[in-house]
Formats: C-alpha cells, sequence, structure tokens
C-alpha cells in the first residue's frame, strides 16, 4: 500500500458546489454534492450549494466564488459543458479541463485515444437504439450502452446464447439514441483512481444480492456491493492495473481526480486478459463510492480529498 503525501493547507475561502444538473444521473451528483458541501464546510470554506440549471452561468457570476467543486455527473457537467462555461467566468474548478472530459465522456472517441496510448479496451461498435433492437449488432454475449452516459445508466447485457436482442433496450429511450455495442468481458470488475498525480491501490467490486453486474443499484444502494480493497490479485496483475490506470488519464488528458474500470478475465477457460472499460472523469462522492474509499486507504479522509481538490482548482486545464 502507497501512502498520499501532505494535502495543502487551506487558501481559498468561498466554494461554490456544483449539483443536481439535467442528466440521467441528476440524483447520484445530488448526494454527492450534498457530502461534498458538508466535508468543505468541515474544512473551514464558506460553501454555496448550486442546483445547477440552464441559468447557472448567471449565478455564478453573480456568486463569484474563489472556486467551484464540479459534483456534477453526466451530460452537460461531465461532458466540458459546463467546464466551458467556468473557463468563460474565468472561476477556477475541480477534475478535468473541456477537451478531456467530453473526449472521456464519449466512450467511441476514448476507446480510440485509449488504443493508441496502449491501453487495451473491448471491441465495440456504434448503432441506433432501433437497430439494436432489430437484430445483434455483434455475436452474443455483448453489453448495450448509451455512448455518453455514466452510472451504468441505460446497460443492457445481452446473454450468450439471446436468439435476439432484449425489449429492454427500448427502455432507454429517453437516453441517446446512439448506443454502443461493446463485447462483453468475462471475470472480476477492478477500479483503481488517480489523484494529482498518485496512482491509487485496486479495488475489485463484488455484486451482491444476485445483481448481474456492477449497475446503478449496486453502485448506490448500501450494500449493493461488496469492495474487497486491496484486490486478490497476482502482483503482476496489480500493478498493470495501477499502471494502465495512469495510462489512461494521461493519454485522454484528464486533470485532478479519475477513475479507470477494469474487467479481468480469470474465469475457468477463459482469455486471462485485462480490459479497461472506460475512465470516469468525474467519480462518485457519496458514502459508497470508490474514490473517497481509495483515497481513505491512502491516508487521505473526505475532508482531506475533497480540500485537496479545491486547492488544485484551476483554469486551462
Amino acid at each position: 500500500m502507497s501512502k498520499l503525501g501532505q494535502a495543502p493547507k487551506r487558501t481559498r475561502t468561498s466554494v461554490a458546489v456544483l449539483k443536481g444538473g439535467l442528466s440521467a444521473e441528476r440524483e447520484v451528483s445530488l448526494r454527492s454534492g450534498a457530502a461534498v458541501a458538508e466535508a468543505l464546510r468541515g474544512e473551514g470554506y464558506t460553501v454555496d450549494e448550486i442546483d445547477v440549471g440552464r441559468d447557472v452561468a448567471d449565478v455564478l457570476a453573480a456568486m463569484k466564488p474563489d472556486a467551484c467543486f464540479n459534483a456534477l455527473h453526466g451530460k452537460f457537467g461531465e461532458d466540458g459543458c459546463v467546464q466551458g462555461i467556468l473557463e468563460m467566468l474565468e472561476i477556477p474548478y475541480t477534475h478535468s479541463g473541456v477537451l478531456s472530459s467530453a473526449l472521456a465522456m464519449h466512450k467511441e472517441r476514448a476507446k480510440d485515444v485509449m488504443k493508441l496510448a496502449g491501453v487495451p479496451v473491448a471491441e465495440a461498435r456504434l448503432l441506433t437504439r432501433g437497430e439494436a433492437l432489430e437484430a445483434h449488432a455483434i455475436n452474443p454475449p455483448y453489453v448495450i450502452k448509451p455512448v455518453a452516459e455514466g452510472s451504468s445508466v441505460g446497460v443492457v447485457i445481452v446473454p450468450p446464447g439471446a436468439e435476439r436482442p432484449p425489449n429492454s433496450i427500448a427502455a432507454g429511450g429517453d437516453l441517446d439514441q446512439i448506443v454502443m455495442a461493446e463485447r462483453f468481458i468475462a471475470g472480476r470488475e477492478l477500479t483503481c483512481a488517480v489523484i494529482g498525480d498518485f496512482v491509487t491501490d485496486v479495488i475489485e467490486i463484488v455484486p451482491l444480492k444476485g445483481l448481474e453486474f456492477y449497475d446503478f443499484e449496486a453502485k448506490y444502494a448500501p450494500g449493493g456491493s461488496k469492495h474487497e480493497l486491496p484486490a486478490q490479485l497476482l502482483p503482476d496483475v496489480y500493478q498493470s492495473v495501477r499502471s494502465l490506470t495512469l495510462k489512461a488519464h494521461q493519454a485522454l488528458g484528464c486533470r485532478g481526480v479519475s477513475r479507470a474500470d477494469f474487467r479481468f478475465d480469470d474465469t475457468p477457460g477463459g482469455t486471462g486478459e485485462l480490459i479497461c472499460l472506460e475512465v470516469n472523469t468525474q467519480p462518485g462522492m457519496t458514502g459508497t463510492s470508490l474514490v473517497p474509499e481509495l483515497a481513505g486507504y491512502a491516508g487521505w479522509p473526505f475532508g482531506t480529498l475533497v480540500r485537496w481538490m479545491i486547492e488544485d482548482a484551476s483554469c486551462n486545464r
């Protein structure tokens, strides 16, 4: 286990926490924002919580905070949109900048960049939701997911031997109409984070309650999953997860905090492959979230983590 260094002292005073927003991940963002705001107040900051709407630029221009903690998830908050507003207003903000946020949010574009950087990714293709319902996009098993959503929103697993795509694909009709069909990777769910230039240890996520994968419920419901920290892996696999996490973070141009999710196929007769599923530039900050747990294991309690993030905030990210 490696340890984070000394966090910087508080130099800023007023902080705006951006939460809620307009995406399908609104409820998760409200919870992240509330937890962050409470922790920042405990660190001595004056905090205003903003439930973000389309008037956010006017609200921030009037408020003039020293920095913004971006606790938004999903569209308009994680995809470069609010980052562009903050750049125009010249308000320092947390997490990644405009380009890397937009790039990481688009699953196909992110795959292209990570693959060029030597990060292994699963084969996939884009198609419309209607096309995904008509016929198999690729041979089962595979995963259908919106091309630009997070928190496992709208994810459908098509099992081996399925004669046709499941009707549940249509349930995401209010999400992206362009979806990704991605080869299903069997095995273990792993995650690792980058905090500044520090690479954390690795968690294995074991969904409970008979859940098929690390879905929305497993992520955010108490008891929805079990976290093994550190993950029980062979040393070479463990270090590969850490090195690939940093490589993906750097290839996408991420800043501040990011988290990379992997599947490792060590099933009997499996491929043995380690595949990066995606990089999350706005990881959750709720009571069941992974990055706060990883930071705590490395020696930083939640308050110290969010203080570091605010002191790290900048423009031109």
